[in-house]
């Protein structure tokens, strides 16, 4: 390296800041930004760092605490929850992936434990990359964004046998002279140290920091929650990023949650844009250059299998539609992290010669390297394909039940229109769900839900739904425009339906009531129900309480309709809720008679609620 640690720093903040916002300015995302800064850095470019090794394991860190703070959205219900993708799929893709790289690598004169090693450290993908890309597109609540995760989750759990058997296969009898199943037997006592320690600790080292009340104190319990749980499995020579991960898992369910993961992001942020510039790095393009065929002809076998097999599994028993199993394809198709410590371990055992090994670890970088560019083509193509054959690309509406009669239609089932369906199977009131998002219908029927995919805009749909004998029409569609088309459809050809239509603020509230729907907001009443309480919190009578929320309500849903004569002039919109707020304080201060415990409630009744 040249230069101290401070000029080093810096250039690597500099090639971030310049490259980061170029390429994510063209469209190709900050991972690949990233690449570029670190390749433009390493020993074949600029030579600003001449030995990426030490940079690639210090910048590991960023990939611990990633894997930390997924954990904290995974609590273990849902990890329980998520058994059937996690072990169906995640398991399927590393054994149907690792026998089909191994053979090519038998093909290729390896023996077969060097072949059976190679096999499975290539079929593992990048969690750091590929969720980093999932993040960038939203994508991580989708169909294949959801299989992704529960794939690459299984990914990093099944590394941890494949490091610990390499000394194994290399016929080597331990890594530090014990024998393998005292490793196996530390392993354990690791990952039971980690879970029963965590449990007992961590939440007290939390509730100290708090009641301390300095804010670098949380942010320090933080780090060292993380970076310990990664310190003990290094120890048992397991992955760190597992022991971050159960950290989070430990603390998924707790009040500190929220407030850890953001005293944690921005350590993660940085320190994953490291790990990507540290893998820019590390790729040699002396050995691409001097086997540029046979560095090439690997690269291709790895993606195209990976890719082959990840959309049959997307397919099925995956349940992904076409396109959503061509973009799990795309996004996990590369290599990954632990192909590193995989094929070094080999390397030093004796199962792989040293040019082996630095023509599978460039196989593995440039993976990582062109994985963004195939995802973005693959967007491409959908769209083109989207734009080029409307008709064919939309998936049909489902076949109604000819029996059905139902007296309520529900479309859209997000988490609103769920809460509204429940409560009427619970009465026994015959209804019919509609959603016009295919991956939302799909994961909603694993879970046992009667409900049918289709755009509730469409005429023949809403006819053979049954609206012409239906009594009432939910709108709790989550797109604003989407959801004023329906209504307006409705509201037309159906004039008889009482329409209870979901709204997301006081703007789209009088827009609905343009067409004569009855408007429910959807943060309004769960924000009057907190208000309650926290005054009664406040040593507010409960009673009291009750009636000034409901003189509240009264308030605002007259301003609500006082105001929709006038929503388009913004002038006289801003002069009736200065009005509004006025008179709610005067009615207030009436109340309570010049108790001062309510003040401060607002019934400016802004746009935005």
């Amino acid at each position: 390296m040249h230069g101290s640690g401070l000029q080093l720093a810096l250039v690597f903040l500099l090639a971030a800041v310049i490259a980061v916002p170029l390429f994510k300015r063209f469209g190709l995302g900050a991972v690949l930004g990233y690449l570029a800064a670190g390749l433009a850095l390493g020993p074949d470019g600029a030579a600003v760092v001449r030995d990426a090794e030490p940079v690639l394991a210090a910048s590991e860190i960023g990939v611990v605490i990633m894997l930390f703070v997924i954990g904290l959205e995974l609590s273990l219900p849902r990890l329980k929850l998520m058994r059937k993708p996690v072990f169906g799929a995640g398991g399927l893709q590393v054994a149907l992936c690792a026998l089909a790289l191994g053979a090519f690598a038998l093909m290729d004169g390896m023996r077969w434990q060097a072949a059976l090693v190679v096999g499975l450290g290539l079929a593992l993908s990048s969690t750091a990359v590929s969720l980093q890309l999932l993040s960038e597109r939203r994508a991580l609540g989708t169909g294949h964004g959801r299989l992704a995760f529960a794939i690459l989750l299984f990914q990093d759990i099944a590394a941890i046998p494949l490091i610990a058997a390499v000394p194994l296969l290399g016929q080597a009898s331990a890594t530090d002279g014990q024998p393998v199943w005292m490793n196996l037997l530390q392993a354990v006592a690791a990952i039971a140290v980690v879970v029963l320690g965590g449990r007992l600790l961590l939440r007290q080292l939390f509730r100290v920091a708090v009641r301390i009340g300095v804010p670098e104190m949380m942010t320090a319990s933080a780090l060292l929650a993380v970076l310990g749980a990664a310190w003990v499995m290094q120890l048992a020579g397991l992955s760190m990023g597992l022991g971050a991960f159960l950290a989070g898992v430990l603390l998924a369910d707790s009040e500190f949650r929220h407030e850890i993961e953001s005293q944690i992001a921005p350590f993660k942020g940085l320190l994953l844009g490291l790990f990507f510039m540290a893998v820019g790095m590390s790729i040699d393009l002396d050995r691409v250059a001097a086997e540029p065929a046979a560095i090439l002809a690997g690269l291709a076998v790895l993606m195209v299998v990976k890719f082959s097999i990840l959309f049959a599994i997307g397919l099925r028993p995956g349940g992904l539609s076409r396109p959503e199993a061509l973009r799990l394809g795309g996004v996990l198709a590369l290599g990954g992290e632990f192909a590193f410590v995989v094929f070094t371990e080999a390397s030093r055992t004796g199962l792989l010669d040293a040019a082996t090994h630095d023509r599978l670890l460039a196989i593995v970088g440039l993976s990582m390297a062109i994985t963004p560019l195939l995802v973005i083509a693959i967007g491409w193509l959908l769209r083109a394909s989207e734009r080029g054959d409307e008709p064919a690309a939309k998936r049909d509406y489902d076949p109604m039940p000819e029996s059905a009669h139902p007296q309520v239609i529900v479309a859209g089932f997000g988490r609103f229109g769920q809460i509204v369906a429940r409560l009427l199977a619970a009465q026994k009131i015959p209804f019919v769900a509609l959603e016009a998002d295919p991956d939302t219908v799909d994961f909603v029927r694993r879970f046992g839900n009667r409900i049918h995919y289709g755009d509730p805009a469409r005429q023949e749909l809403l006819r053979a739904a049954g609206a012409a004998e239906a009594r009432v029409f939910i709108n709790a569609i989550e797109d604003i425009d989407h959801g004023l088309e329906v209504t307006r459809t409705v509201r037309r050809l159906y004039p008889h339906l009482r329409v209870f239509a979901r709204a997301h603020d006081r703007r789209h509230a009088w827009q609905l009531m343009d067409e004569g729907v009855e408007v429910f907001r959807e943060t309004f009443a769960s924000a009057l129900e907190m208000g309650r309480d926290v005054l009664v919190s406040l040593d507010v009578d409960r009673a009291v309480a009750e009636a000034r929320t409901q003189r509240f309500r009264e308030h605002d849903e007259a301003m609500l309709a006082s105001q929709h004569a006038i929503y388009e002039d913004e002038d006289a919109l801003v002069a009736s809720a200065q009005a509004g707020r006025r008179e709610l304080e005067r009615l207030f201060e009436a109340d309570r008679g010049g108790d001062d415990t309510a003040r401060g409630e607002d019934g400016a009744g802004t746009p935005g609620s």
